[in-house]
This record gives C-alpha cells, sequence and structure tokens, in this order.
C-alpha cells in the first residue's frame, strides 16, 4: 500500500487538535473551580475548588510540558535532548493516574527525534493497556544507535487497534484522523530517526521495540514540529 502524505497544514492542525484534546479537560477543571470560588461562601466547598484548581493546573502544565518536546522543535534543527527532561515529562503525564511509569535510560543528550520517538511511543504504550497498569521504559545504546524497549503490563493489554498501519503511514482506510495522527506522526519520526519500532503481545504484556533500522537513510527534512503550527479550529470527533 502506498504511504498516506498529509499536507504540513493538516499534520499540523491535525496535531493542535491532539493537544487541545489531551489539555481541554485540565483547563475546563480549573474554569469549574474558579466558578465555585466565585459563587460559593461554604468554606469547604471553597477548599475542595481550590485543590480541584491545584491538581488541575498541574495536570495543563505537565500536558503541555509533554507535548512540547514530543511534538515541538524543543531547541533549533540538529539540537539533542536529555534523556533526563524525557524522563521528567514522562512522570509528570502520569502523576496521579492509573498507569504507572518505570524508566531505566542513560544520564545523556540523544538526538532530538530519537527522544521525540521515545516519548510518541509512551503515548502509544497507555493505549496497550486501557484499564490501566505499568509501562517500563528501558533504553540503551548510544545516541545514535540507541534500543528502545516498552514494555506495558495490565489488564486487557492489546496491540492498540491500526496503529502498526498508522506507523507505517498506511491507514486502512487510506486517511488520518485527529484520533491517529499520534502513531501516524511517530511514524514520521522514526524514518527521519532512522529507527524501526515493532510489537508484540503476550498475553497481558504487549512490548514495542524501537531500533536503527537495517537499511534506512533518514529524510532530507525533519517532519513538521507543533512549534511550526499555525492555530486550527480542527476538532476531535
Amino acid at each position: 500500500m502506498t504511504p498516506v502524505t498529509l499536507d504540513a497544514l493538516d499534520l499540523s492542525a491535525l496535531l493542535c487538535s491532539r493537544v487541545c484534546h489531551d489539555v481541554i479537560s485540565p483547563v475546563g477543571a480549573i474554569v469549574n473551580g474558579l466558578e465555585v470560588l466565585e459563587d460559593d461562601n461554604d468554606e469547604s466547598m471553597r477548599e475542595f475548588a481550590l485543590d480541584l484548581i491545584r491538581k488541575s493546573a498541574r495536570h495543563a502544565s505537565a500536558r503541555l510540558q509533554f507535548a512540547r518536546i514530543a511534538f515541538g522543535a524543543a531547541g533549533s534543527a540538529g539540537a539533542s535532548i536529555d534523556l533526563a527532561d524525557a524522563e521528567k515529562v514522562s512522570r509528570g503525564m502520569f502523576a496521579d493516574e492509573k498507569t504507572q511509569l518505570a524508566w531505566s535510560a542513560p544520564v545523556a543528550l540523544y538526538p532530538k527525534n530519537k527522544v521525540k520517538l521515545l516519548l510518541n511511543l509512551v503515548m502509544i504504550a497507555t493505549g496497550a493497556i486501557p484499564r490501566g497498569g505499568l509501562i517500563d521504559v528501558k533504553v540503551t545504546g548510544e545516541g545514535e544507535a540507541p534500543t528502545m524497549v516498552l514494555v506495558a503490563r495490565g489488564s486487557h493489554a492489546r496491540i492498540p487497534p491500526h496503529v502498526e498501519e498508522l506507523l507505517a503511514g498506511t491507514p486502512e482506510n487510506g486517511a488520518v484522523d485527529a484520533h491517529g495522527v499520534l502513531p501516524y506522526y511517530a511514524g514520521l519520526v522514526a524514518r527521519a530517526a532512522a529507527m524501526e519500532v515493532r510489537f508484540s503481545i503476550a498475553g497481558d504484556v504487549v512490548t514495542i521495540r524501537c531500533e536503527p533500522a537495517a537499511a534506512s537513510v533518514a529524510p532530507a527534512s525533519a517532519p513538521p514540529s507543533l512549534e511550526d503550527a499555525r492555530p486550527s479550529d480542527t476538532a476531535l470527533a
């Protein structure tokens, strides 16, 4: 099947929709908390509202920090990213959530696109355990030729539907929407970084293995990033 190629503006719009979808819930909770503070003088309700605002603000901030590296430019072209920063934003994403994160990686700078790919695979791994569980991330090897293994353990684990086709750029229906843009974008980043991603499943354990492609040549230009996007009113269906 011929890979689907999205127009740069369409890809940017879909990525913006994905980020808006991820932050709209905590931002909405902040608005609700502020309305309670304005309209209710009951001390217990005001304390509840303040707690809601604090937690929701942390969640919104964590999701935006994660998106900045996973989808954004995160530095100039050709920049490297500290894996410690990738761990920090990943842990922030899962704070107070039903999914836990284990992380084992060198303290080192790795090429930007390889770190972006790792973070996108972390998000894909959450879809492998819809009822929550543990995602174990291990990175080994040098920055130019790393091996990244993500193991997702949880009840009713599965390889997320259509994720392999989307990573390959060949969605089943020949189209990419805001729900499928994350694995599609991860595939673009993987090819730009000359990396290959494979999935396997055994019982309630899904393994995502990412290694240098055997005979790949990275494209001359990197995929569009969120920081290059124009505002869009595209919404998740």
